[in-house]
């Protein structure tokens, strides 16, 4: 779920010392010195869906670690996957994602036999956790560029029909 300073904003990573988007200025160009509906756009071109694992939930604050287990509503993936069929990989934003993904969303998922999709943890970029370092976290998630690097994100031409 989104933190405070992203629910007031109604933006996601909103937080001025989340490396998300800094993180998304070194991959794609999708940097923070951008207009946000630029940013999300310039996302959607290269490919990547960003959407919340929850709906919805009760948690005082923005830690992760405060959310009401039995508050949590999982978002539909089981439509936004029909919807984009194109996905194969599916990318966390740290611990409590997957978390929640594996535990809300797995057990209700049915994609059907002819289609998989990989899923990959990768460190928050939440100031709340600062054990990694920018340069780590970057390196963490280059796995966004797939096996193609940053040759396929620099050309602009997704892996499928954008989202």
């Amino acid at each position: 779920m989104p933190g405070e300073a992203s629910l007031r904003a109604a933006r996601y990573y909103a937080h001025p010392r989340n490396l998300f988007w800094p993180i998304m200025g070194e991959l794609v160009g999708a940097g923070p010195d951008m207009a946000y509906r630029s940013r999300t756009a310039l996302l959607k071109a290269r490919g990547i869906a960003l959407w919340d694992v929850l709906e919805s939930c009760v948690r005082p604050g923005s830690l992760d670690s405060n959310i009401d287990e039995s508050s949590l509503v999982p978002n539909d993936f089981n439509g936004f996957f029909q919807a984009h069929r194109c996905i194969t990989r599916v990318f966390f934003n740290g611990a409590k994602a997957e978390e929640s993904f594996r535990r809300h969303v797995l057990p209700g998922l049915t994609l059907g036999p002819e289609r998989t999709l990989r899923y990959l943890r990768l460190p928050s970029t939440s100031p709340a956790h600062a054990a990694k370092s920018f340069g780590e976290k970057l390196a963490a998630w280059r796995a966004l560029l797939g096996d193609e690097g940053e040759d396929k994100a620099a050309s602009g031409s997704p892996r499928c029909v954008p989202l």
